[in-house]
């Protein structure tokens, strides 16, 4: 029989999904990876050798979700853990964010976080335990300016994380969340480096005075996801250097 643990991480092809994706491979958990962008999904299947498997899937398909969930039990047996990274954001003034901008934001944050959870969790349940993880952000902590749409759906995400844990946890499965502070990805290396003044604001409120690096949010979801976390549910750990209660 075999034991080797089995998890999905959408948006695995990189930055904090490719992370955690590397260090559940490293830790013999077979890895499939999803996400749109099919060249990033093969480059980090390369690397990430014979312990993961890449998806290629636009998670906005809501309909064609319980196909793949049923797909990917067929070929690879139970789903242990599920980590919900895929995200977008955009930076735009309040008043210049359009209705389907919004809705945009909240289909690929909210929506297809929720659909792809709700099929596993279906899966999970008939196995009674499961591990899920979804990537919230400091933006639901407190008040980022320009980035309204994205703010609301990880806002969601916390609720949905309280909601999800105290429906399922009664029934093996756990549910979590990590708020990532700043880390260093291309995504936000482009984003502070074209603004010098708010990268001094990131840097000086964050008591450690760095920032994170991907691996740190990979070492906060390898605990969420194993057996020393079996008693935590329900909660958002803040991997962020001290930033949320920096002054």
């Amino acid at each position: 029989m075999n034991t080797q643990k089995i998890a999905i991480i959408t948006g695995g092809g990189s930055g904090i999904g490719l992370a955690v994706a590397q260090k559940f491979v490293e830790n013999n958990i077979f890895t499939i990876i999803i996400g749109r962008d099919k060249d990033k999904l093969n480059k980090a299947k390369e690397s990430l050798g014979e312990n993961c498997a890449a998806i290629s899937f636009d998670l906005n398909d809501l309909a064609q979700i319980p196909a793949l969930v049923e797909s990917l039990t067929a070929q690879y047996g139970q789903i242990d853990i599920l980590v919900n990274n895929a995200g977008i954001n955009m930076k735009k003034e309040l008043t210049e964010v359009t209705d389907e901008d919004f809705q945009k934001i909240l289909q690929t944050n909210v929506i297809s976080v929720f659909a792809l959870s709700r099929e596993v969790i279906k899966k999970m349940l008939a196995q009674q335990n499961g591990a899920i993880i979804n990537i919230s952000s400091m933006a639901a902590m407190y008040g980022l300016p320009k980035v309204i749409a994205y703010t609301a759906s990880k806002s969601a995400i916390e609720g949905m994380t309280k909601a999800m844990a105290v429906e399922l946890s009664p029934k093996g499965i756990r549910v979590n969340a990590i708020a990532p502070g700043f880390i260093a990805t291309d995504m936000s290396a482009k984003a502070l480096n074209s603004d010098p003044e708010r990268k001094q604001k990131v840097l000086s409120r964050t008591p450690m005075g760095y920032l994170g690096e991907t691996k740190d949010i990979a070492e906060a979801a390898l605990f969420l996801s194993s057996e020393s976390a079996k008693y935590i549910t329900g909660v958002s750990l803040r991997v962020d250097g001290g930033n949320a209660i920096g002054f």
